[in-house]
């Protein structure tokens, strides 16, 4: 077994590096060929370890010491377990997908090696960091997948839009995990291990104050990660990357990584529930927030991603209400159909010649009907309508909510079910359907590769049926994670289930009737404060700029023109100066001539003598 951990986990990188040997020379298809067989096979090798572990089997190894100063030691070890095996089938089932789907999307991309190289990369360090058994390898996978977002969300460098992107994501998570860093010192400084076992072993033994302060600094990380608010605004800016890595960063490597550390680190976090109920709290309002401004948006793109900070908001909802299981479910389920409307968002863009702008879309059903069908049943399951994946995963979030008696968090996961079921509508609605408004720009649509689609359908079929795993899920899991036990009565419990599939079905038959009958809402409410202040984004990212960048801007020149230039540089110049000075003053010392050489012999005697006589230590 510890061959195929070493195969499941090392594949991709070796894909990496194939590519990287090619990476300036013009495309090869061979590049993504062989980068996608490796992800296949590192997919394989985790499904034969998912079938391997269970209740009283793991799969633990350590390849070396890694790290050893003094009384600090890590070595480099990774462990296969519950958890871990979940995550490795989850990221190599989409990855395989996105690189297949990647041959023909990058097909006449100048950097098509290059890109194939980085995507391999991302997938490698997501592997590290939820394959290691201690924190220090988590970190390393963590600044792994945010050094490859980086490189893909700026892929396109020429593009200012897409340097910029890239940097704002790397600098914001940067600040988060800051947090996290002081956070993984504090878990040193109070247990004297960073491996998993002594850290959850020992962490009861430390002061609740302490314990509850770490679990804010590792929630500050998975914060910047998983783009909860205020350090939110970079996962939209990302769509400047190409698609299939949107539908990587989203549904397999960065964004779930925050998830992953808070489920990892459930022994910390049932010590603090209050920490835990802040988690919630901060993710039911991220699950409204996002979805609010998912409802006016017109790019393409840009709607699929504010749906992924939305249902990342649920996910912490259930993780911060201690059901870290369905946590990991909904993520999951999540990953296949959210990755899915990526794939089908790039089928879109690339038959409307990159064009992102929905209103500018319609009809194109006709001519791209499986992508159509694939688009309309990941939207039935981001919906949550049974018997779809995300009707099993979602609805389990709001029983969590509701038996715990957090009804203003139930309550916004209920109004965000709707809205999301409104929102996607809308999309499939603008997009497939009505009038073809892209007759009008002479655009001609088309269906992509028929092995672009084949990549496709599995994550189709998954969406459909992922939800039907939830009993043996929910039994394989929680031989690690803690049960979590439902107080509500059955009666209770479909009541929930009713009204929240009724909330959803209302928000799909609202969007159908107002984007196919009316043809949607006049254009006099595009004026409305309300929908402004959701199109700009609440205007959070204006106030960033004019509180933030503005003021560190201005300080910075400051700094610069008044006191690097002004006082350090002027200071520096002095000292060097006067040092020019003397030097040349102390040239008559080393004239050559004995005499002179003599005399300053006899000054220097004559100095230490009197030092001698005048100084007593």
């Amino acid at each position: 077994m510890e061959q195929l951990l070493y195969t499941a986990l090392f594949a991709p990188l070796v894909g990496s590096l194939f590519a990287a040997l090619f990476g300036a020379r013009p495309k090869m298809l061979l590049t993504g060929i062989v980068t996608s067989l490796l992800l296949a096979v590192s997919m394989v090798a985790s499904l034969v370890l998912l079938s391997h572990v269970d209740a009283s089997t793991r799969v633990h190894v350590t390849l070396f010491d890694w790290i050893s100063a003094g009384s600090f030691s890590v070595p480099f070890g990774f462990v296969v377990d519950q958890v871990s095996v979940i995550m490795m089938v989850t990221v190599t089932v989409v990855s395989t997908a996105v690189h297949v789907y990647s041959i023909g999307y990058m097909d006449h991309d100048k950097g098509f090696n290059r890109y194939f190289s980085y995507l391999s990369l991302f997938v490698f360090s997501m592997m590290i960091l939820i394959m290691s058994d201690n924190f220090v390898g988590l970190f390393i996978g963590w600044e792994g997948v945010g050094l490859c977002s980086w490189l893909l969300i700026g892929f396109w460098y020429h593009k200012h839009s897409a340097s910029w992107a890239a940097n704002e994501a790397f600098i914001m998570n940067r600040i988060a995990d800051l947090g996290m860093l002081m956070g993984l010192f504090l878990i040193y400084w109070q247990v004297g291990s960073l491996q998993y076992d002594a850290v959850f072993e020992r962490i009861e033994f430390v002061a609740p104050s302490v314990v509850a302060l770490i679990g804010i600094l590792l929630f500050i990380g998975a914060m910047g990660k998983s783009a909860q608010f205020p350090l939110h605004t970079w996962l939209a800016d990302a769509m400047e990357g190409p698609t299939p890595v949107s539908a990587l960063i989203h549904a397999a490597t960065m964004v779930t990584a925050g998830v992953y550390l808070v489920i990892r680190a459930h022994p910390i976090y049932e010590i603090i529930p209050q920490v835990g109920f802040f988690i919630a709290s901060l993710g039911a309002f991220v699950a409204v927030f996002a979805a609010t401004m998912a409802l006016v948006n017109n790019d393409l793109k840009r709607i699929i991603a504010y749906s992924t900070l939305s249902q990342l908001g649920y996910m912490f909802v259930a993780a911060g209400l201690g059901a870290y299981w369905i946590a990991l479910f909904h993520l999951m389920t999540h990953a296949f159909f959210k990755s899915l409307l990526f794939l089908g968002a790039g089928n879109v863009m690339h038959a409307m010649n990159n064009e992102l702008n929905i209103k500018k879309m319609g009809g194109l059903y006709e001519s791209m009907k499986v992508t159509a069908i694939l688009m309309v049943l990941a939207s039935i399951a981001l919906a949550g309508i049974y018997p779809f994946a995300g009707f099993f995963s979602k609805d389990k979030i709001l029983e969590v909510a509701f038996n715990e008696g957090a009804y203003v968090l139930w309550f916004a996961l209920f109004i965000g079910a709707g809205l999301t079921a409104f929102y996607s509508f809308r999309l499939v609605m603008l997009v497939f359907f009505g009038k073809k408004e892209h007759e009008k720009n002479g655009v001609h649509p088309h269906e992509a590769y028929t092995y672009v689609l084949m990549a496709m359908a599995p994550l189709g079929v998954l969406a459909v049926i992922a939800g039907f795993f939830e009993k043996g899920f929910h039994r394989f899991v929680t031989t690690l994670l803690p049960e979590y036990s439902m107080h509500i009565p059955h009666s209770t419990a479909y009541l929930l289930i009713g009204g929240t599939l009724l909330i959803a079905l209302s928000g799909i038959g609202f969007a159908v009737y107002m984007y196919g009958k009316k043809g949607g809402f006049p254009v006099w409410m595009e004026e409305h404060f309300c929908y402004k202040l959701l199109s700009n984004q609440y205007y959070i990212p204006q106030l960033y700029k004019e509180g933030i960048m503005k003021p560190f801007t201005t300080l910075s020149a400051f700094m610069w023109k008044s006191v690097d230039q002004k006082l350090v540089d002027k200071t520096v110049d002095v000292i060097a100066s006067g040092l020019v000075r003397l030097g040349k003053g102390a040239n008559g010392m080393q004239t050559g001539n004995l005499s002179t050489m003599l005399r300053w012999m006899v000054v220097g005697l004559v100095t230490l003598l009197v030092l001698a006589v005048f100084y007593r230590p």
